[in-house]
């Protein structure tokens, strides 16, 4: 998978992101840069997931919403 699928859609991406992590505040996206790492990392911090359930979450995300 492209990691950079991410930035290169964040437009579209950061409201998408709220809505499918919402304990996600507006700084924490505009913290995320766009970038996979970045997001991957938020998801295990704020949600207490390991980093094989946020990178599942994450690719499911990407898939879902045709960030591809």
């Amino acid at each position: 998978m492209n990691k950079d699928i991410i930035k290169g859609n964040w437009k579209i991406a950061k409201s998408k992101i709220q809505q499918q992590w919402g304990k996600f505040t507006n700084d924490d996206v505009e913290k995320m840069k766009g970038t996979y790492e970045e997001l991957k990392g938020h998801i295990q911090k704020k949600y207490g997931y390991e980093k094989e359930r946020a990178e599942k979450e994450l690719e499911e995300f990407i898939k879902n919403n045709k960030l591809q």
